[in-house]
């Protein structure tokens, strides 16, 4: 599961530099969603709500794209 992570973070650093923003979200939420249940297996408190707040923005801003865009 790490791996698929690692992935999806690479994958979404790719749609950062290319300039896909909606990309590098819906990328980067599954990451998120990924190393949560990594940091509830590990009890790694502080890995667990940084992406717990990581995935309410990603959220967010997936939902502010499609509202906002023209």
């Amino acid at each position: 599961m790490k791996w698929a992570a690692v992935v999806l973070g690479i994958a979404s650093t790719i749609c950062v530099v290319q300039g896909w923003q909606l990309g590098a979200m819906m990328l980067s939420l599954p990451f998120c969603m990924i190393w949560m249940y990594c940091g509830w297996l590990r009890r790694e408190p502080q890995l667990k709500y940084i992406n717990m707040l990581f995935a309410v923005l990603y959220v967010y801003g997936i939902a502010r794209y499609f509202i906002v865009a023209d």
